[in-house]
């Protein structure tokens, strides 16, 4: 009984470790953007400040472009997770379910476009983009987080459709229904799980991606949320309280999201396929 034990209680106890260790950081985010800018360097590290203050806050959303680079950000992530999900779904549907002649050579294709350096692409794209008057505008950041996320989403919704048997939809079409009706209403629901997944991995990627949003974007009219951080760094001096509390309010709409689908996300891949 007690070599039962101990086994169970060391790995509760690295549960616990690991969950503070990932935690930890966002706790200091809270710590600091709730701490006055007197205390941040007189106190010393502690874990928590001997006095609080809202001021960070009501700066950010006040006196500070913040509520701008939030907006352009949620339309820029939103629009590009919807877009991504659709084309990934329709793609790794038509990878997982039909032989082309091309097909390998199409995946080869997507595979080498996530083997280089995005830093070397960004004067590329901003060459493109350029005579389409697609710099400085939400619409060319979508375009191109689109263009970055739709190979990955593609395998990973290709593996989702991969463990669906293929009898659902050989069974639908028997009784009449034609390969996109099998496909909408027989595939697609047993893929939701695929399908939140891909819109979490694809809304956070877009949400917190800066390279790109710093190269293609100038000005704080289409500015988002990464970028904007940035206007709380000046010359001399790093404004690391209004800084925290940006970042704190950040996280709310990636924590609103993942509450959404969370369901989906925890739901088994062929959850009610036998059900009469």
């Amino acid at each position: 009984m007690r070599r039962s034990v101990i086994p169970t209680i060391v790995h509760r106890l690295a549960i616990l470790c690991y969950i503070a260790f990932a935690l930890f950081p966002l706790f200091w985010l809270l710590k600091v953007s709730v701490t006055p800018n007197d205390l941040l360097y007189s106190e010393g590290v502690r874990m928590w400040p001997s006095r609080t203050t809202w001021d960070h806050y009501a700066f950010v959303l006040q006196h500070s472009a913040f509520p701008t680079f939030f907006k352009n950000s949620l339309i820029v992530s939103a629009s590009t997770a919807v877009t991504v999900t659709i084309c990934a779904s329709l793609s790794g549907y038509a990878l997982s379910r039909f032989k082309f002649r091309a097909k390998y050579w199409i995946v080869a294709l997507m595979l080498l476009t996530q083997m280089f350096p995005l830093v070397m692409l960004v004067a590329p794209i901003f060459k493109m983009l350029s005579p389409l008057h697609l710099t400085n505008s939400l619409t060319g950041l979508v375009v191109v987080y689109t263009a970055f996320n739709v190979p990955f989403a593609t395998f990973l919704m290709q593996s989702f459709f991969d463990g669906i048997p293929k009898d659902l939809e050989e069974a639908a079409m028997i009784d009449g229904a034609t390969q996109f009706t099998a496909f909408r209403q027989i595939i697609l629901p047993l893929t939701l799980p695929g399908i939140a997944a891909t819109l979490g991995f694809v809304f956070t990627a877009a949400w917190s991606e800066l390279l790109f949003a710093l190269m293609l974007i100038n000005g704080n009219d289409a500015a988002t949320f990464p970028v904007g951080l940035l206007t709380f760094v000046s010359k001399f001096s790093v404004d690391f309280g209004q800084m925290m509390a940006a970042g704190v309010m950040a996280l709310i709409p990636a924590g609103l999201f993942f509450l959404l689908i969370q369901r989906y996300l925890v739901q088994g891949l062929t959850a009610g396929a036998v059900k009469g």
